[in-house]
């Protein structure tokens, strides 16, 4: 009781001194913010605030379906009681399908049913909204309408000049000039004629392998692709780490361009090393199943760069719960404000990899222990990379909106700034 009364004085004193110095150094007392700086940073951040934050609004533009929902079914209405399952075929459509998702989460008109939760809500009025959300399809026009590139005057190519028309004539656009309209370009050839007339917008991304001189880190959001394997939900053995027998994995297209040349020279490394599976594979059922079953039982799964530094194969690893091994000089990747890959995955550069017996090594020397400490960390942030209707706490749709949420200041301050210059931005 006595040691309850000392902690009691000494908690008393030290606000009693805190009040003083407030006053005397500040003439104001902001207590939350004085309070904060004497908790840790992810405590501050995360569990103290973040439950408090309210709900992002988002203005959606009304645009004919052939933009959106008529590429999926030319039949379908664009209202939240249409089958909003996922209904395009698989491999490109589904990976970059991040458009598809947001769209419906919007649409989304419950609340707390079957632990559905929304980071964000649709505003009807757009004098209400924090950003404005473009639904343009823009990676499923490419995947349909614009696949020979080599033509000028595709499908796709009108969509893409008929949404900047439609953009460009919007009051609200004209108010901000674009600069909080979300625009998801999440293929890298999505939206690739115009992408120059709206720039100043905010991309949803994969990556910025094909968008490095338009896109920005400061203003852009990276998203993850959907996964094209099951994921693992009953990973639950008692022992994965010797029940994984294979050191490393990958099952992918061995010739790319690019970036993705460092695939060939990985596979003329590793191929016919033991407990090494590196093969060629491709976007089929049966080559998902083969995938997923390589993954399942193996320690490690390698993502080299691609064609561009992301892929799909990374999201496959982490809900198979395989340790990521990350090949590339300049990934971004998603939710990083948030989630420490580091805790969960290891990264080579490109030199290292390519290096002999390195890579290999320091795999090998990764223990159980620490193996079993980034597996378990894997499985508590898998959920973060799911993309599913209705939308669930901290799911891949919701975790987006919340990256939209933390750049909403700098947003607002490009917009306000936009207004009142007179000559052009000196930045």
């Amino acid at each position: 009781m006595k040691e309850v009364k000392n902690r009691c004085l000494t908690c008393s004193v030290f606000f009693v001194l805190f009040f003083l110095f407030s006053l005397l150094f500040f003439q104001t007392i902001d207590y939350k913010s004085r309070l904060l700086l004497f908790f840790p940073r992810r405590f501050s951040n995360s569990t103290l605030c973040h439950g408090r934050l309210r709900q992002l609004k988002i203005y959606m533009y009304d645009l004919p379906r052939q933009f959106n929902v008529g590429m999926l079914d030319p039949k379908l209405p664009v209202t939240a009681e249409s089958n909003l399952a996922w209904m395009g075929s698989g491999g490109l459509r589904r990976q970059h399908s991040v458009e598809y998702w947001m769209m419906a989460s919007l649409l989304y008109e419950g609340n707390g049913e079957n632990g559905s939760t929304r980071e964000a809500v649709r505003v009807m009025d757009p004098d209400d909204a924090d950003l404005f959300f473009v639904p343009f399809f823009s990676s499923l026009s490419f995947n349909i309408h614009g696949l020979n590139m080599s033509d000028p005057n595709t499908v796709d190519q009108k969509l893409q000049r008929d949404m900047v028309k439609i953009l460009r004539s919007s009051n609200q656009w004209i108010k901000s000039g674009g600069r909080d309209h979300i625009i998801p370009l999440h293929h890298p050839n999505a939206f690739r004629h115009y992408r120059d007339k709206v720039n100043s917008s905010i991309f949803i991304i994969a990556d910025f392998g094909r968008t490095m001189n338009i896109a920005k880190l400061a203003k852009d959001v990276v998203a993850p692709y959907a996964h094209m394997v099951e994921s693992y939900f009953n990973d639950d053995e008692e022992d994965p780490y010797d029940t994984r027998k294979t050191l490393l994995f990958f099952r992918g297209r061995t010739k790319r361009k690019e970036e993705g040349k460092v695939r060939m020279k990985l596979h003329k490394m590793l191929v016919g090393t033991p407990d090494v599976i590196y093969e060629e594979g491709d976007a089929s059922e049966e080559g998902f199943k083969t995938s997923t079953e390589g993954m399942r039982s193996s320690k490690f799964c390698l993502h080299p760069a691609g064609d561009t530094p992301s892929s799909c194969r990374l999201f496959d690893a982490i809900v198979s719960h395989c340790i990521p091994v990350i090949v590339s000089d300049r990934i971004e990747l998603p939710f990083e404000n948030e989630l420490d890959y580091k805790e969960f995955s290891i990264f080579f550069s490109v030199n290292e990899a390519l290096t002999p017996s390195y890579m290999l090594t320091r795999l090998r020397g990764i223990t159980e222990h620490e193996w079993m400490k980034m597996w378990r960390q894997l499985k508590s942030i898998s959920h973060h990379f799911e993309f599913q209707y209705p939308p669930k706490k901290d799911d891949a749709v919701n975790m987006i909106w919340r990256q939209l949420r933390h750049k909403l200041p700098a947003i607002k301050l490009s917009v306000h700034r936009n207004r009142r210059l007179k000559i052009p931005d000196w930045w």
